[in-house]
């Protein structure tokens, strides 16, 4: 069978042979400040800020962490893992393919994750059965909070509230 194009390069096949999985990439935008924010000052602290918080929290389990500088304002978060091949149909019970699975996209999720999202979300691909100790006591909290929030019917109170029912909502 011919192949459609010329063989890689020797640079390109070392570049391939280099990637360690799982591999986290975060793309952002650098013509993009989002000066409006606060809290991120600029895309690239932000983003170093994602990468050293998962590499403090998962260590050697990632293999690495990469900074992609794009632009047209896109910030996204992608994980290249292995999963297992089709053994079936092929008779190698050792071969491994990788698969792509986005993370975060801030167009389509809204902004930027919280970083205990963000790791509970890496977790969530590379070791399901993880701990992650107060991240996941957190979220734990936030969704049932949440819960709680869409439970309340109008008219009933929360029950540290102090002030009374009006009276179109009894």
């Amino acid at each position: 069978m011919a192949s459609s194009g010329p063989p890689p390069s020797s640079s390109e096949m070392t570049a391939l042979e280099r990637v360690h999985l799982p591999r986290v990439a975060i793309k952002f935008c650098t013509q993009c400040r989002w000066m409006l924010r606060a809290a991120y000052r600029n895309p690239l602290e932000k983003t170093l800020q994602f990468a050293q918080e998962l590499l403090s929290t998962f260590g050697t389990d990632l293999g690495e962490v990469a900074l992609v500088p794009v632009t047209g304002g896109v910030f996204t978060i992608t994980i290249w893992h292995a999963v297992d091949a089709d053994t079936s149909a092929s008779n190698q019970s050792n071969l491994a393919m990788t698969q792509e699975t986005l993370l975060w996209d801030r167009k389509t999720d809204g902004g930027f994750p919280e970083v205990k999202v963000l790791k509970s979300r890496v977790r969530n691909v590379i070791a399901p059965n993880r701990d992650l100790g107060h991240t996941d006591r957190a979220l734990r909290k936030e969704e049932a909070q949440k819960k709680n929030d869409e439970e309340q019917v109008p008219g009933q109170r929360h029950q540290g509230d102090k002030k009374k029912d009006c009276e179109d909502c009894v």
